[in-house]
């Protein structure tokens, strides 16, 4: 009766060493699926719009690391007008992960703007290396366009949404609705000046250690010393050459404006 008694406990140990484990495995598919919440952004001119916003983890990322953020999209209806719009950070190839982090979204006359910052170094090169280090987009009626800082009205000054989406995935999500006032309050926990409000001067910190690297057009990037460091045009064109870059990805032509 003992080593049936013993059987019997064991077996109740692997089962639930099993349900542990599929547990653990289910657990571990919800972090790398999607994640979703809704935020109430305070506009420019004290009104409040409540806009949804998504995202999905996949993408490079180091052993042990949780993924990056794949794709992230926000979805609002325009005030006044009910019109709904749509915004994405698509997954991009020659980053490994979404292209931007959102910081921001004002409305001015009916147009909606985007404040964005590139994700992490590569995207920051790909994005021509801006400083303040943002991206603009307004919405021309059809689609989002790109535009200077110039063309970005100085009545936006705020960061107004929740910034940081990938280390405060749990907390907004578990919130679902994230007020105003909370969303200053996470945002108050960056120390970085270009979180803090909207830059509109260059500044020698913008790049925050990144360096200036350029894209191969096949997957990988090169330092930009790789071409500085060349005394001819010729030579330059000669790393393209070698590395298999296109005229659009050779960096030659800029550097050396063409001149032997």
């Amino acid at each position: 009766m003992r080593r049936d008694k013993n059987k019997g406990t064991k077996m109740k140990h692997w089962l639930l060493a099993i349900s542990l484990m599929i547990l653990g495995g289910s657990m571990s598919a919800c972090a790398m699926g999607g994640a979703s919440w809704k935020e109430e952004v305070l506009l420019h001119d004290g009104k409040k719009i409540v806009v949804e916003r998504s995202q999905t983890r996949g993408g490079s990322h180091e052993n042990g690391q949780p993924p990056p953020v794949k794709k992230h999209t926000i979805f609002f209806a325009l005030p006044n007008s009910g019109q709904t719009i749509t915004w994405t950070s698509e997954y991009g190839e020659d980053v490994g992960r979404a292209n931007f982090n959102l910081l921001a979204l004002h409305v001015l006359n009916g147009t909606p703007y985007i404040v964005a910052s590139p994700n992490l170094c590569l995207s920051y090169n790909k994005w021509g290396r801006p400083n303040p280090p943002y991206v603009f987009f307004k919405y021309d009626g059809q689609a989002w366009q790109r535009i200077p800082l110039s063309e970005f009205s100085v009545e936006f000054k705020t960061i107004n949404v929740a910034a940081s989406t990938l280390a405060d995935e749990d907390r907004l999500t578990k919130l679902g609705f994230v007020s105003a006032e909370k969303i200053k309050e996470l945002n108050n926990e960056f120390r970085q000046p270009e979180y803090k409000t909207i830059l509109r001067e260059a500044y020698p910190t913008a790049a925050g250690g990144c360096p200036e690297m350029v894209y191969d057009g096949h997957g990988g990037w090169l330092g930009i010393d790789w071409f500085t460091m060349q005394p001819t045009y010729e030579l330059c064109l000669g790393v393209c050459k070698r590395n298999k870059m296109s005229p659009q990805y050779c960096p030659c032509e800029k550097l050396f404006k063409g001149e032997n």
